[in-house]
C-alpha cells in the first residue's frame, strides 16, 4: 500500500511538473516568430565587387549613398588608394579589427538569431564581429553608453497583424561607436565622429517564411539625409546548418608596420602591396652583407 501511495503521489508530482513545463513553454514561445536556421544573404552576381551595404546596387559609388561633399571626398581617395594597392578607409578592418555596425549585418557569413523574451542575439558568421545583444526588456538608455563596434541596441517586440504573436522587431542602436567603421570593403565611410543612428524593422518576408528582411535606416552626420535599404536573407534549408570557423588573425596576409601595409607571399617572404613601395626600417635587426 505504501509503495502504491508513493508511486500515485511521484505521477502526480511528474505530472504536475510537465504541466508547469509545458504552460511556461506555451506562454512564452509561442509569442515570438521562428527565426531558427542560419540566415544567408541575398547575392546579385551580376552587381559584381563584395558585399554591399544596399543589396540591390554594386559597392562603393554604386551605392549612390548620400554622402556630404566631404565624405564623399573620402570615399573617392579610399578607391583611389585602393586601386594602387593599399587600402584607403578600410584600413582598420583589413587588420582584422571589427568593422561593427552596420557592416555586421551584411552577413559575410551565415548568422544565427537567438530569441529570448529578454535579449535578441544576432551570432554573426563573420571573422571578427561575432555578436549582438538587442535587449528587449524594457530598459531605458543608459546615462554612460561604453563605445563597442556594434553600438547598444534597445528593441521592442509588436504584433502587426494582431494574432496574438509578435512579428515584428524594432530596434534603435546608438553609439558612441568604436573604430573606424565603414560600409563596404571600398571604404564606404560612416562619420568619423562615431555618432551614428541605427533603426532597424526585422521580419519575416509577408509571403515566404524563410525569407527575413532588415530594414536599417542609417542617421550619420557624413550623409545629407537618413538612409534606408531593405537587407534580405534566405533562410538555410538544411535543418543542421554547417557553421565555419573564420578567424582574420589567422587568415590574413597583410603584415601593418608603422603606417604602411605589407603582404605575404607563398613562401612566407614580405612583399610590397604597391609599386615603388619603401621596405620597413630593418635598424634594430642585425644586417649582413650577401
Amino acid at each position: 500500500m505504501a509503495n502504491a501511495r508513493w508511486t500515485c503521489m511521484f505521477k502526480a508530482a511528474l505530472a504536475f511538473v510537465l504541466t508547469m513545463t509545458v504552460s511556461s513553454a506555451q506562454a512564452v514561445d509561442p509569442e515570438y516568430p521562428d527565426w531558427r536556421g542560419a540566415w544567408i544573404r541575398f547575392v546579385d552576381r551580376s552587381l559584381g565587387g563584395q558585399p554591399s551595404f544596399d543589396q540591390t546596387k554594386p559597392w562603393g559609388l554604386g551605392q549612390q549613398a548620400p554622402l556630404t561633399p566631404e565624405y564623399r571626398k573620402i570615399l573617392e581617395d579610399s578607391i583611389a588608394d585602393q586601386a594602387n594597392g593599399g587600402q584607403g578607409n578600410w584600413i582598420e578592418h583589413a587588420k582584422c579589427h571589427p568593422a561593427g555596425m552596420p557592416f555586421m549585418m551584411v552577413a559575410s557569413s551565415p548568422m544565427e538569431i537567438v530569441v529570448t523574451p529578454e535579449t535578441t542575439y544576432v551570432l554573426v558568421g563573420g571573422s571578427t564581429d561575432h555578436l549582438r545583444r538587442i535587449f528587449t526588456d524594457g530598459r531605458d538608455w543608459p546615462e554612460n553608453i561604453e563605445p563597442a563596434y556594434s553600438g547598444y541596441s534597445i528593441g521592442k517586440w509588436i504584433d502587426e497583424n494582431g494574432d496574438g504573436r509578435y512579428d515584428l522587431l524594432e530596434v534603435e542602436t546608438r553609439g558612441p561607436f568604436r573604430g573606424h567603421r565603414a560600409y563596404d570593403g571600398t571604404g564606404l565611410p560612416l562619420h568619423f565622429d562615431n555618432q551614428s543612428i541605427f533603426k532597424e524593422r526585422i521580419q519575416l518576408d509577408k509571403a515566404n517564411p524563410n525569407v527575413l528582411h532588415d530594414e536599417i535606416t542609417v542617421i550619420d552626420h557624413a550623409l545629407t539625409r537618413p538612409w534606408t535599404v531593405d537587407k534580405r536573407y534566405r533562410r538555410d534549408p538544411n535543418p543542421q546548418p554547417h557553421w565555419r570557423e573564420n578567424s582574420c588573425p589567422v587568415t590574413t596576409s597583410f603584415v601593418f608596420i608603422e603606417n604602411e601595409v605589407y603582404t605575404l607571399s607563398a613562401d612566407g617572404k614580405l612583399m610590397p602591396v604597391r609599386k615603388n613601395q619603401p621596405p620597413p626600417d630593418l635598424k634594430y635587426f642585425n644586417q649582413t652583407q650577401r
